[in-house]
């Protein structure tokens, strides 16, 4: 951008003379800003970028943003600031935005859509999880400027923070995976956050709405543009695998590389998004088929002899029972590890307790690692990571598939790299 441009975007106060015709690319990082950046220092709980104003420009930034002085350009606000230009840049570069949020299953839909909707066009999409305000704009500044479509996932932990990413997205379509209790701790309950997740039509400047089937997002959200709602009973599943599923909806057939019914139904809003932006049944089918799962999103690993399913990127109740029903129908030769979910405030134990009940009721067997995953009974119960593995290389076949599912804070990962070295 040229900072005649951060200037009018952002209303920033001009502190010393520069070229306001240069270009310039924004870093919020000194250990990574290359000379002739424009270096805009972020705050948070344990760091204050404002202090290493100096490094930037030893390291040849050529101006920085600051709310006090020693900077070249003064805000009130830098986190606005960065809001306020990836907003500029949204509108310039004038994309498609498709935004995505869910109690679970966000990122999952984000990457289903993506690669559908890149069978027709230049598609771009969040990285990683990078699905708060900080996230939002490092995404719109690293989307290449020939993007026609940018897929944004968008998280919260609270009310009003949705509605803040949607402010400066403008998305023109927005898509809602689901209302679970991810977050219950946080927000008490799912009426909050239902209220907290339908923030994402606020500020949409796109007519199409797209969501799964739920009484509670059907009468809390506030959107006058066509609505569409799906879910796993509009389909009729033809084939069902471990690692395949095919299926028909709206009278077409679609194949996905993944089993398991909830990724099913996160393609159909993939469908709904593609067909609504013009793409032909051939190119939603090719786009679905190209699909890859993501890391530690049912990712198969080996490690010492052992076939792993990695699904540990979190935990919550509605994955936590959607994972389960995936092994139950397609698998005959398991071990099953659960681990502790987070965030689910007062009701934690309680939560956990329903779970085991629903793993009883299916007759399953699992074994469990953490404080609070002790309530899931009956299990057999471990307090570490390193008991479980030790447990696995001394009491488990390798003839046995081993699925793995916590919140991430658990550290699953551990397991896999205690079981490769033997």
């Amino acid at each position: 951008m040229k900072i005649k441009e951060i200037i009018e975007a952002t209303g920033a106060k001009v502190l010393t003379e520069i070229n306001e015709e240069l270009e310039v690319r924004i870093s919020t990082d000194t250990r990574t800003i290359q000379a002739g950046d424009f270096y805009l220092p972020l705050k948070g709980a344990s760091f204050d970028g404002e202090k290493f104003i100096n490094q930037a420009f030893e390291k040849g930034a050529l101006g920085a943003f600051c709310t006090q002085n020693g900077g070249t350009l003064q805000v009130e606000n830098t986190l606005e600031a960065y809001l306020k230009l990836a907003n500029y840049r949204r509108k310039k570069m004038n994309f498609t935005i498709v935004a995505i949020t869910g109690s679970s299953g966000k990122t999952t839909t984000k990457e289903l859509v993506a690669s559908t909707l890149a069978a027709k066009f230049k598609t771009f999409k969040t990285p990683l999880n990078h699905n708060n305000e900080i996230g939002f704009c490092q995404t719109i500044f690293e989307t290449p400027d020939d993007t026609e479509v940018l897929v944004l996932e968008m998280g919260m932990r609270g009310l009003g923070e949705i509605e803040l990413l949607s402010k400066y997205a403008e998305p023109d379509i927005t898509i809602i995976s689901n209302v679970g209790t991810a977050h219950i701790g946080r927000l008490g309950s799912r009426e909050n956050i239902a209220l907290a997740k339908c923030e994402i039509v606020k500020f949409q400047r796109g007519n199409i709405f797209i969501a799964h089937n739920d009484e509670l997002i059907k009468n809390t959200v506030e959107f006058d543009g066509e609505k569409i709602f799906y879910s796993i009973n509009d389909v009729k599943i033809l084939e069902k695998g471990v690692n395949y599923s095919k299926f028909e909806y709206k009278n077409n057939v679609y194949e996905l590389n993944v089993g398991g019914d909830y990724n099913i139904e996160n393609a159909l809003s993939a469908i709904n998004c593609g067909s609504k932006l013009g793409l032909s049944t051939d190119e939603i089918q090719t786009g679905l088929k190209n699909y890859k799962p993501i890391e530690k999103r049912w990712e198969a690993v080996n490690a010492g002899g052992y076939e792993i399913i990695n699904d540990s990127y979190n935990a919550n109740p509605e994955s936590m029972r959607a994972f389960i029903d995936t092994i139950f129908e397609l698998y005959k030769n398991y071990v099953i590890v659960l681990g502790d979910m987070g965030e689910l405030g007062k009701d934690e134990i309680k939560y956990h307790n329903e779970l085991g009940n629903y793993i009883q009721e299916k007759g399953m067997n699992i074994l469990t690692v953490g404080e609070l995953s002790k309530n899931i009974n009956p299990a057999l119960h471990f307090d570490t990571v390193e008991d479980a593995a030790e447990y696995i290389k001394t009491n488990v076949s390798k003839d046995k598939k081993i699925f793995l599912k916590a919140s991430r804070s658990m550290r699953f990962e551990r397991i896999i790299e205690l079981l490769n070295n033997r």
